[in-house]
């Protein structure tokens, strides 16, 4: 056991104010190192961790003196550990962290260890909002009939949930129908600065889920992780990172008084995508930043993911603190915030050039100024091009040859019209046809400013005589009851509610796929006529299959145009030179007579949106839901698995454990399970919609005696690691190289078969033959998803050969022990002449090193190289031990 040895920085700690010697905290200004003053803000952030937990084993001085030299050490790949104040977590990825947390347990009893050592040593929020759909939409009580469906299906999941907040120290449960994770954690949970144990730090956090970033823009740092490494993270254990690059932005500029929050979004978004700045952290700066919202900030950081960077930090200014007393906080935390933030050099004054940090580089004179402008959803991967006229673009991708950005449809079929009844009535759909417009996602419902605006253009569409069509599913999930509170009082709900932008639920979904089904006869129509319909949503990401299986055209848009679009019921449309509608006077309506002004927006929002608002929802937030407060839940330490459950079950992960380590082993003869190319989702690999009736997933769940109308979604069911590893690769868009064509199948080389992928997997684990997958770039791009690594370990994949991977999916699958591999540079499948046919050998010396190149030799006799993706010697480490999670075991068995 190492000797406790005493913070070599202890001489700092001094007390915020003098006469309260009780609440102390570490003076970074106190270092007396001119270099302090010249980090970055975020690094500031890192510094102050790592000397706070300086005990010269997890945390050593070196690496303190790493971050302070960041200037030197930032392009040296310096590895330097980081523990966040606290893990905020969902319930899709929560319930599988929960389940792994009591799997844990069991094992470190079973190899005589102390079994309540497996407890998170930081505070964990579980917000539950991925599980509710919309089943029911358009009616006022929509609301109620999907909660209630939520609870109905979801019972096991909630109430094991609801023991582990129980059993587990330091873990809070929000319950269902409260809000979206992000918006609740930007507007209830994040602390901005932590009092606890005496002492004030900066609040700081890491989530399972990509978009936890959006915090980033109340000045709270933090980014999304995997589930895996998020749940080492609750256990003590410190991410191990490379010192990442640091990005100003300036921003100067006022916005236009007809631009949105989103056109603002969106433009910076894909400037950052064009300049290039994966893996580095981004730190806005500049006069512009003050003209922003913390809405804004937060949607801006909200959209991190989609250009690549690992954090978008908005250092805390006055706009925070007002926006902490807008959302409710007490004076005198906002106080002691203020205080604490401007003692260690934390707090940003954005008019004083003076503060400006050194950077790795700078973006400047980016403008406000902007132009209105649309997200394009098909290409939001590649190039995040804005497209002005949606329309041309709907009509390239016809004739754009099928895959991830086009539909390859012959020109005579362009202009197909299917007729259908509904309700009674003659409708219509062609290519383009808006059949789902959901207001939605954590992304938009947390601006107020575009949710009025929202309201005002529903408003002023039901004024001059407009409607939507009955068929188009259209929804309102709102992040928090704040946003109807608001809606509601400001007049505007009215409006919305008219137009069919009814309150659905609390939660993610349209944005994950929970968008329920789409009316029979237009799912009819579709099929018919073979049409490429739409979806439009304010959501933040919507890959193939991900929204709807039936709509293969899906596009991100700010809530205004989400309901624009309803209202024409097309994508089709040039809304420059083409009216909206046409009333029933004859009157042709443009979304210019409708589109309300950035003050218009201001004013309503001035007068609406206010703190009691805030105080009312959250201070009832944890009760307020009286069939999660009535679930009776087990009150043992350790879970007690009940075989017949097809949610929980405990999983295979450590079967056979011990305390002796394996060497490295090299991979003979393996198989290519799978021949992908680029940008392969999580979704792909590990799907959260619906369960298909074909499937190898329903198979096992029939056999459990279940219904299909009861077999729920993937999502749910990542508790049951049976289900999962039957759903990896079941996403009926993914497409497979040996087949040509888009199908959750493969062949299984020896005989030739086609078959699910989970069979021909199950086929090649009875003969005792690894299985490796072959894909391109950016592998497993998209949500953050621990089950996108959890199932290809369990389909018996030991390694993948892609030509570049997202970081949280690289970092799941080396938490899970399945070897990321990495092309060198210049090589692809195609350079190196591979098939997917050959079986492969993959050579592992006994001294592994970080990013080291290995051989990689084929039964053809043709012999190639690879880099080895283990950044880090921590990551080393996780792999000696089988993964993560045997890591921590091992560790906690140990005394």
């Amino acid at each position: 056991m190492a000797a406790i040895v005493k913070n070599p920085f202890q001489h700092i700690v001094e007390p915020l104010d003098p006469k309260d010697p009780t609440q102390q905290f570490y003076n970074l200004s106190k270092l007396g190192d001119p270099r302090y003053d010249r980090l970055p803000f975020s690094i500031r952030v890192l510094l102050e961790s790592a000397v706070r937990n300086c005990d010269e084993f997890l945390v050593k001085s070196s690496d303190v003196e790493s971050i302070l030299n960041w200037k030197q050490t930032q392009t040296q790949a310096v590895e330097v550990p980081f523990r966040p104040a606290r893990v905020i977590l969902q319930d899709f990825t929560g319930v599988p962290a929960v389940v792994d947390l009591a799997a844990m347990r069991d094992a470190v009893m079973k190899l005589g260890g102390d079994p309540e050592k497996i407890n998170p040593v930081c505070p964990a929020d579980l917000v539950i909002d991925h599980s509710i759909q919309v089943d029911f939409n358009r009616k006022s009580d929509s609301l109620h009939k999907n909660q209630d469906l939520e609870f109905d299906r979801n019972r096991e999941r909630f109430q094991f949930l609801k023991w582990g907040s129980k059993a587990f120290r330091n873990m809070r449960i929000i319950p269902p129908g409260s809000g979206i994770v992000h918006q609740v954690n930007l507007e209830y949970l994040a602390r901005v600065v932590f009092n606890q144990d005496g002492f004030f730090y900066p609040d700081s956090l890491v989530g399972t889920d990509s978009h936890t970033t959006m915090i980033d823009g109340l000045g709270v740092l933090g980014w999304g992780v995997g589930g895996i490494e998020a749940e080492a993270v609750m256990l003590g254990q410190p991410i191990s990172m490379v010192l990442p690059e640091v990005v100003g932005y300036k921003l100067s500029g006022t916005p236009d008084k007809f631009i949105t929050s989103t056109d603002i979004v969106l433009t910076v978004t894909k400037h950052l995508r064009q300049v290039g700045v994966v893996g580095k952290f981004v730190e806005f700066f500049g006069p512009g930043v003050a003209q922003l919202s913390i809405a804004d900030r937060a949607t801006i950081a909200n959209m991190c993911p989609e250009y690549g960077a690992t954090a978008a930090f908005f250092p805390v200014d006055e706009v925070s603190i007002q926006y902490l007393e807008q959302t409710g906080e007490y004076a005198e935390k906002q106080a002691y915030i203020t205080k604490y933030l401007k003692a260690v050099a934390m707090f940003r004054d954005y008019n004083n050039v003076s503060q400006d940090p050194d950077f790795t580089r700078t973006l400047t004179d980016t403008s406000l100024v902007l132009c209105c402008c649309f997200f394009d959803s098909l290409t939001l991967l590649q190039t995040l091009k804005f497209v002005k006229r949606l329309k041309c673009h709907f009509v390239l991708l016809c004739d754009t040859q099928q895959g991830f950005k086009g539909f390859q449809m012959a020109p005579e079929r362009h202009s197909a019209v299917v007729p259908f009844q509904f309700n009674g009535k003659e409708y219509s759909l062609s290519h383009g046809s808006v059949v789902i417009a959901a207001i939605t996602s954590c992304t938009n419902t947390s601006n107020p400013s575009v949710m009025l605006g929202a309201g005002l253009l529903a408003k002023k569409a039901i004024e001059c005589g407009l409607s939507v069509k009955p068929y188009i599913k259209t929804s309102l999930s709102p992040g928090s009851g704040v946003v109807t509170y608001y809606l509601k009082e400001s007049g505007v709900m009215d409006y919305l509610s008219q137009l069919g932008f009814e309150v659905v639920g609390y939660g993610c979904m349209t944005c994950i796929g929970n968008s329920g089904p789409l009316p029979e006869q237009v799912v009819e129509a579709m099929t018919q006529g073979d049409l490429v319909a739409a979806g439009i949503l304010s959501g933040n990401r919507n890959f193939e299959g991900r929204v709807h299986p039936n709509t293969r055209a899906n596009y991100l848009a700010s809530p205004p145009l989400v309901i624009a679009y309803a209202i024409a019921g097309t994508v089709r449309i040039d809304f420059e030179s083409e009216p909206i509608a046409i009333n029933s006077e004859g009157k042709e309506i443009f979304l210019r007579d409708i589109w309300p002004t950035r003050d218009e927006i201001q004013a309503v929002e001035r007068t609406f949106v206010i703190p009691s608002m805030f105080k009312e929802v959250y201070e009832k937030i944890e009760k307020v839901n009286e069939r999660w407060n009535a679930l009776v839940a087990p009150t043992d330490k350790l879970y007690t698995w009940d075989p017949k459950s097809t949610y929980i079950k405990s999983p295979p992960f450590f079967d056979g454990l011990t305390m002796k380590l394996q060497p490295p082993q090299s991979i003979h003869d393996a198989c290519v399970l799978l021949n992908l190319g680029d940008s392969v989702t999580t979704d792909h690999i590990s799907p959260a919609g619906n369960i298909a009736r074909s499937s190898s997933a329903a198979r096992y769940l029939t056999n459990r005696g279940l219904s299909p109308r009861d077999y729920n979604s993937y999502g749910s069911r990542r508790g049951n690691d049976a289900v999962m590893a039957r759903g990896t690769f079941a996403n009926i868009r993914l497409f497979n190289k040996f087949l040509n064509k888009q199908a959750p199948q493969t062949i299984h080389l020896p005989t030739g078969e086609t078959l699910d992928v989970f069979d021909a997997a199950e086929r090649y684990q009875q003969s005792g033959v690894p299985l490796l997958v072959l894909a391109g770039k950016e592998y497993g791009s998209g949500s953050s998803r621990d089950w996108a690594a959890k199932g290809p370990f369990l389909l018996g994949i030991k390694a993948v050969v892609a030509e570049s991977y997202e970081r949280i999916h690289r970092s799941n699958l080396v938490g899970m022990g399945v070897i990321p591999l990495e092309y060198l540079a210049g090589d692809t499948a195609d350079s190196l002449g591979l098939t997917g046919r050959e079986r492969y050998t993959i050579l592992m010396p006994e001294q592994l090193t970080p990013r080291m190149v290995v051989d990689v030799k084929l039964d053809t006799g043709k012999t190639f190289q690879v880099r080895m993706r283990f950044d880090t010697d921590v990551e080393l480490a996780y792999f000696h031990h089988g993964g993560i999670l045997n890591y921590m075991i091992r560790k906690m068995s140990e005394n």
